[in-house]
């Protein structure tokens, strides 16, 4: 279960992407590609409470809407700013199949078995000293209407900060776990890939390991899952491709924090062997640290035939409201 930090909280307050918090579908792309979705622009308005009302509205992460848009309020934005919602991405390297959870972007994909799409959802994941583990697992249970008992660990840790959590939390609409539970087969079973009752935490790094979705996100893989469905969980902050017709990416997240005070814009990252090869094969050194040091979130184009460094054009979104998704979002509460 992961716990939601009240002050991470309050400072934070495509081709195939809904404009509403759902799951966002992707068609595969060709085989030997692994560039899916479109980037696309949006004028915040007035309405327009904090950035994670935004990221739900696009089924995206806040913290992915800060990295490429590095320059923006990171609490309330400015109405008027136009900022660019990442939509367009590279499939991790994994194979594609049943869910592959990429840490370093806090997102899970879905390919539904016998369809020819992906499903991208935004993800809370461990926090520091916590962290989710990296691993290759099953689905070993399915829990509709979940309860909630707080570990030994969890419940000293809300004491410390003057909450004294009860021994089990009944199932309902204000349990930690939400309303849906995927039990996964690592550790003790004490690793789950659940719903929230606090949608804000969705997208940061505030659980004591589980995995935490929006409330229709976990619905939606919940009902499309089976037992035994295979999940593998890996922490890449940097992603490439060479598409077919030759454009190379890389597509560069922050990486996790591994200690208290760490600043993931500066922290150093090693890339494999793999990608060293990459880069010397045919990008454009100078691209690629350009990439490297920015950490924009989304795909930059690095061939070395002098093409320009964004990757495709940005779609313009319309600023209208889905009435039902954002009243279905006004109805969850946030809880510590």
């Amino acid at each position: 279960m992961k716990r939601a930090s009240v002050i991470t909280l309050l400072l934070l307050g495509s081709l195939g992407a809904f404009h509403s918090a759902r799951a966002m579908d992707y068609p595969l792309p060709p085989q030997g590609s692994r560039l899916i979705g479109q980037n696309q622009s949006y004028v915040i308005q007035e309405g327009d409470k904090n950035l994670q009302t935004i990221a739900r509205r696009f089924n995206t992460a806040a913290q992915l809407i800060l990295e490429t848009n590095n320059t923006i309020a990171p609490v309330y934005p400015a109405p008027g700013t136009t900022i660019t919602i990442p939509s367009q991405m590279l499939l991790p390297d994994a194979p594609r199949e049943g869910i592959v959870v990429n840490l370093a972007e806090l997102r899970l994909y879905y390919y539904p078995p016998g369809e020819n799409i992906v499903q991208v959802f935004p993800l809370g994941i461990g926090q520091l000293g916590l962290e989710t583990p990296v691993s290759t697992t099953r689905v070993s249970q399915k829990i509709p209407n979940p309860t909630w008992t707080p570990t030994p660990g969890i419940r000293a840790r809300s004491l410390a900060q003057g909450i004294k959590l009860p021994a089990v939390v009944p199932a309902g609409p204000n349990n930690p776990l939400g309303r849906y539970a995927l039990r996964l087969g690592i550790g003790n079973g004490e690793y789950l890939i659940h719903g929230t009752s606090a949608p804000d935490s969705v997208g940061l790094r505030v659980s004591s390991g589980c995995m935490r979705m929006n409330a229709p996100d976990i619905k939606a893989l919940f009902e499309q899952v089976r037992v035994g469905t295979r999940v593998q969980i890996i922490n890449e902050p940097v992603k490439y491709s060479v598409e077919p017709d030759g454009r190379r990416y890389v597509e560069v997240h922050r990486p996790l924090a591994q200690v208290e005070g760490e600043n993931p814009q500066t922290t150093p990252i090693k890339p494999s062997g793999d990608f060293a090869a990459f880069v010397a094969q045919g990008s454009d050194k100078t691209l690629v640290d350009k990439a490297l040091y920015r950490r924009a979130g989304i795909p930059v184009l690095v061939s070395n035939n002098g093409a320009a460094a964004s990757s495709q054009s940005v779609q313009s979104v319309q600023n209208s409201r889905n009435a039902a998704a954002l009243a279905e979002s006004q109805k969850e509460v946030a809880v510590q």
